[in-house]
């Protein structure tokens, strides 16, 4: 039987992505997953993994010494199971140069990644990186390595799994505004800056007549949400920095359709079956990171020959007019929510 080692320290989203991942290798033997201390949370109950190992590149772990003691771990971990070291199959989700060495220093003799990482040099299987594939397609292929066939879409769905604490941790929010309105969620916020779509006060104002507003994000999204829980009436819940990863993806769960921006609360609905809305601005759907619920659609400014002008979304428009985000009004997207409820609620 074979132990599947999968190294994924990258964005939350990223985490979320490989959960596809850990379903297939789970079908195969027992599933250790390296990732970051913030992302660790997001695994805490998924029946495919047997064990989380939180790695905190920019803390603790930091550094050559950091990854020797990581690797001298999961030795000892394995040791400690009873696998066999010759058993063990390394999937680098992850690209870097670390990861890569993470799993030579811990002495797995199979090491599968991507031909185009920058650890790929101390791989002994390397996988072409698609780039027209979802990126849950493309991370789910190295389970299958070079001869990775097609799949069909139900195979790339991720999946979340929220305990019994996050379920609880929404009831309670919920019942302190207690209504009986469907709920809209929205999520403002983005690490990058440019990803922020303007216009999310205007489209509160719209819905808060008709539905129950919940509001997400994480605690770096706090000044964001401000701007808009006060027009989104009485029985609206203002979530951000409240709840957990997992207590997250219940509350969006629970919610008719998430309006998002290209950010992580769209792979929190995706793994939770939630139809979204994905506002792209300088990034698109076509590099890999689009929603993944029945339902969902994207919407951008199509027609912007600068567009996209980053992998992730640069701190500040490069041209200075912010179009691709200030272009995309409020008609449009209450428009593609009216018509995605239309579908779902009949």
């Amino acid at each position: 039987m074979t132990t599947s080692l999968v190294i994924q320290t990258s964005f939350l989203g990223d985490t979320v992505l490989t959960t596809p991942l850990l379903a297939e290798l789970a079908r195969r033997g027992p599933v250790d997953v390296v990732t970051t201390r913030a992302s660790a949370p997001l695994l805490a109950h998924d029946p495919n993994v047997r064990r989380v190992i939180a790695f905190d590149k920019s803390g603790v772990d930091r550094g050559a010494a950091g990854v020797a003691r990581t690797a001298r771990h999961l030795r000892a971990w394995w040791r400690e199971r009873g696998d066999d070291p010759r058993h063990v199959h390394a999937y680098l989700a992850q690209g870097s140069l670390r990861s890569a060495a993470l799993a030579l220093l811990a002495r797995v003799p199979a090491r599968t990644g991507f031909d185009d990482a920058a650890g790929r040099l101390l791989y002994t299987e390397r996988v072409p990186r698609r780039p027209g594939d979802h990126n849950a397609a493309r991370l789910l292929a190295l389970a299958d390595g070079r001869a990775a066939p097609a799949r069909d879409a139900a195979s790339l769905i991720p999946r979340l799994y929220p305990g019994d604490d996050d379920r609880r941790a929404v009831d309670a929010l919920l019942a302190a505004h207690p209504s009986d309105r469907p709920i809209v969620a929205l999520a403002p916020g983005s690490v990058w800056g440019t990803k922020r779509w303007p216009y999310y006060r205007e489209l509160t104002e719209r819905l808060a007549p008709r539905f129950r507003i919940a509001i997400v994000g994480g605690p770096d999204d706090v000044d964001v949400s401000r701007t808009i829980a006060d027009v989104a009436g009485a029985d609206a819940v203002d979530a951000t920095g409240q709840l957990g990863l997992l207590a997250s993806a219940e509350l969006i769960r629970r919610s008719a359709i998430l309006v998002t921006n290209d950010s992580l609360p769209q792979h929190l609905a995706s793994a939770v079956g939630t139809p979204t809305i994905t506002i792209f601005g300088p990034t698109v759907p076509e590099f890999g990171f689009g929603p993944l619920a029945p339902h969902s659609m994207t919407l951008g400014v199509e027609t912007l020959p600068c567009r996209p002008c980053h992998h992730h979304g640069p701190r500040v428009c490069p041209l200075g007019h912010w179009r691709c985000m200030k272009d995309l009004d409020v008609d449009r997207v209450d428009a593609a929510l009216d018509l995605i409820l239309a579908q779902t609620t009949r």
